[in-house]
């Protein structure tokens, strides 16, 4: 609480290295001119000069850019600037795993806007933060950390959490959606996509499924929930049927149980919109403990089940990089992570698309080949399962048939070094 009173008193500015200026680093980097006290002082991408142009596309002064630096080297900076606090938006899981480490050995905080390798290898990271003294942080703004710390309040104030999530747009057949496909789901041309520089991948892993399966295994990680043993299932519900919906199957719900994630659909399966739909926000449905908290649900005003005993809170929005100077600050002011990797008790795994062939080389996250869905932990280390984040780029030695997991053993890959080599050595320490 307070952090701008701990900002405008503080001596020196907040330093930040942020790795990746993409949409995510932009809407950060816009919100930095009128934040007094926090200063970008190295960007690291791929291409500087697009990283220039994306600070003055934000509206960054010509006199800020040139006051600061930009380079296409990340461990380098994270090694030899002044830096307080690294934000990782490369979307890169391999990527995110290398600069997260190098952070980490550094002293330095860790802002992981990366989910996909937060979900990938983030209990080891994690761990490895806390040992080394320094804040390894999921990313406000985005889900994870908005649904994080809707849970804490949840906590905090003596509820039970009986779910936890977000919304998004979802149909069945969307997990089999293509980059080449994509595009007709959003009722836009390839053309129209081309011109707003809208990535097609990128689009692809929010449509069919694997964005919100990263998502909610981060939640479930960091904050001790459950996940679905078949995954999500993509409820269709808006604000006011959450927490008549997201109740236990043995109340009348769809969950398999008490304290799980979900995400619910803005979408009815037949096509038709849910009525004051979630897909912009998140949610926690809460449980009283008592009768009098019951009859204080009734009084006050919220909407409840049925029985009166279940309701929730939810947010309508969520302002992406707009709002992660809020992690920036917690990291760097009060050592303070906006939700954290505790445990390893989801995964995210590589399911085919369509009937896959030895010799054919997996495309990743958002791609033609697999999807990722959502499992716990410990049947993914039973089932020899591929984690998504590494379904790029490998070929398969085995057929895989549409729908079926793809597994370790279905590829060729070298897990002794690199993010597969960090992976497996997470896997070992959870077996």
């Amino acid at each position: 609480m307070y952090l701008h009173d701990a900002l405008i008193r503080r001596d020196s500015p907040v330093r930040v290295l942020l790795i990746g200026a993409g949409k995510f680093g932009s809407m950060f980097l816009a919100q930095v001119p009128t934040t007094p006290g926090l200063e970008v002082a190295v960007i690291a991408d791929l291409r500087p000069d697009a990283a220039r142009d994306a600070c003055r596309s934000v509206g960054w002064s010509e006199e800020r850019i040139a006051a600061t630096t930009f380079t296409d080297d990340a461990p380098q900076a994270i090694a030899t600037g002044d830096i307080d606090v690294v934000i990782e938006a490369t979307g890169h899981p391999a990527a995110g795993i290398v600069h997260a480490s190098a952070a980490i050995g550094a002293g330095r905080h860790i802002v992981m806007v990366n989910v996909e390798a937060d979900a990938l290898a983030g209990a080891l990271l994690a761990e490895r933060a806390r040992t080394a003294g320094v804040v390894y942080s999921l990313a406000y703004g985005d889900q994870p950390a908005l649904i994080a710390e809707m849970v804490d309040w949840a906590r905090c104030c003596g509820f039970t959490v009986t779910a936890a999530g977000k919304g998004t747009k979802y149909m069945p057949c969307y997990h089999a959606s293509t980059p080449e496909t994509v595009w007709d789901h959003y009722g836009l041309t390839p053309q129209q996509a081309r011109e707003a520089g809208m990535n097609p991948k990128m689009f692809n892993s929010f449509l069919d499924g694997t964005k919100s399966a990263l998502e909610m295994a981060a939640v479930a990680n960091a904050c001790d929930l459950a996940v679905p043993e078949t995954g999500l299932t993509f409820p269709p519900c808006g604000m006011d049927d959450l927490a008549h919906v997201l109740r236990p199957r043995a109340e009348g719900g769809v969950l398999d149980g008490s304290g799980m994630v979900e995400v619910v659909s803005s979408m009815e399966r037949d096509g038709r919109a849910v009525a004051k739909d979630l897909r912009w926000g998140v949610y926690v449905v809460i449980e009283a403990p008592t009768d009098y908290a019951a009859a204080c649900f009734r009084q006050y005003g919220m909407n409840t089940d049925a029985g009166g005993r279940y309701s929730a809170m939810y947010k309508p929005f969520h302002l992406i990089g707009l709002e992660l100077g809020i992690s920036v600050l917690s990291a760097a002011l009060l050592g303070q992570p906006t939700g954290s990797t505790r445990d390893w008790r989801g995964d995210v795994v590589a399911v085919a698309k369509r009937d896959l062939k030895a010799g054919e080389g997996l495309d990743g996250e958002g791609g033609g080949c697999v999807w990722g869905r959502l499992m716990p932990a410990p049947a993914s280390l039973a089932a020899g399962a591929l984690p998504i984040g590494l379904a790029q780029d490998v070929p398969l030695t085995r057929d895989v048939a549409a729908g079926d997991t793809v597994r370790w053993s279905d590829v060729s890959i070298d897990d002794t070094s690199g993010a597969a080599g960090v992976r497996r050595s997470m896997e070992r320490s959870s077996a």
